[in-house]
């Protein structure tokens, strides 16, 4: 009997859209999964980890997205969607892990995980080396702590840096400009 995705440690669903398999995971249990995904279902290689912030999502105001094979063309302005709502997302933090299972015809899947604010994710350093440094991106960028990293700290931004850059709720605009006439 081969293992499948049901069995994975905190295993909550999967889902399949627009040629992607989409495997959501209890955030406690991400490490214990993706150790699971790499020994028993032969993914190798974590591409990428990635961080999205849906602060706001399915409130007043935000429309929500018609998916289609075709996709859209971008320079072409449409109101698609304003006619639903996005469905509410668990967390505010989307965490997704892009594996790749190197076979004789290359695999790839979406493990994902949900934390709010503060909430730390497991670390999986010790599962895939090269996550050290994409878990620090996201560190540094959207403030996601990883719990168990071995050098959790600033990668891209100075150590004195206020605020993670890419949260919705980092201020934009900049710094002030000061004229050499105005004191």
């Amino acid at each position: 009997m081969s293992a499948s995705w049901e069995d994975a440690p905190g295993f909550v669903s999967i889902r399949e859209a627009h040629g992607e398999t989409t495997v959501t995971i209890e955030t406690e249990r991400i490490r214990d999964a993706c150790l699971f995904a790499r020994d028993e279902l032969g993914f190798e290689m974590c591409v990428d980890l990635v961080a999205t912030d849906y602060l706001g999502w399915g409130a007043q105001g935000v429309s929500g997205y018609i998916g289609t094979a075709g996709g859209r063309d971008l320079h072409s302005p449409m109101t698609q969607g304003l006619q639903t709502l996005p469905e509410a997302k668990p967390k505010r933090f989307s965490i997704s892990y892009h594996l790749l299972a190197l076979r004789q015809e290359a695999l790839r899947v979406r493990l994902q995980c949900w934390a709010d604010d503060g909430e730390p994710v497991p670390s999986v350093v010790s599962v895939w080396p090269t996550c050290d440094w994409h878990e620090r991106e996201q560190y540094d960028l959207m403030g996601i702590a990883f719990e168990g990293h071995p050098n959790l700290s600033r990668i891209l931004l100075e150590d004195d840096w206020a605020g993670h850059p890419l949260r919705k709720d980092y201020p934009i605009g900049g710094e002030p400009v000061r004229f050499s006439d105005a004191e």
